[in-house]
């Protein structure tokens, strides 16, 4: 998977963020990223294709099942972002303080072009998610039983 749209926003030289290979190990991880930008909002990152498959989470990541927050599908970041934490200067996309709120592994149970389905093992969170995506970008998040 290309990392193009990923290095066009960004100017190396000035943000502190990995440029990235193209592809990863695949090694099922993930991480949520708490990201004080213009608005606070949860960063929920998948490792997949060789990429971290990203989607901002204005609410956050839901604890109990049966609650949907909206999910948007952002540009795939290099699997190097996985352990990113510090602040994105004034400035530059995304600008704002980035810190780690959970990190683990998952387990995919389905991937369609329209609903991802995983175990989430990270220090905070644990159980079963689903995105489901019902606009191009936007993908509902919840937690199951």
């Amino acid at each position: 998977m290309s990392l193009a749209i990923y290095r066009k926003k960004r100017k190396f030289t000035k943000t502190p963020e990995p440029e990235g290979a193209v592809a990863g190990k695949g090694k099922n991880r993930f991480v949520v990223q708490e990201h004080h930008a213009s608005h606070l909002h949860w960063d929920l990152r998948l490792e997949l294709d060789g990429v971290l498959k990203s989607w901002a989470v204005p609410k956050g990541i839901p604890a109990k099942a049966g609650i949907k927050h909206l999910a948007v599908q952002v540009e795939d970041h290099p699997v190097e972002y996985i352990n990113f934490h510090g602040v994105i200067p004034e400035g530059q996309y995304g600008a704002g303080r980035v810190l780690i709120w959970d990190k683990g592994t998952f387990k995919l149970l389905e991937r369609t072009p329209k609903a991802i389905k995983v175990i989430l093992k990270g220090k905070k969170l644990k159980g079963t998610f689903v995105l489901f995506k019902f606009q191009p970008k936007n993908w509902f998040l919840f937690k199951t039983k």
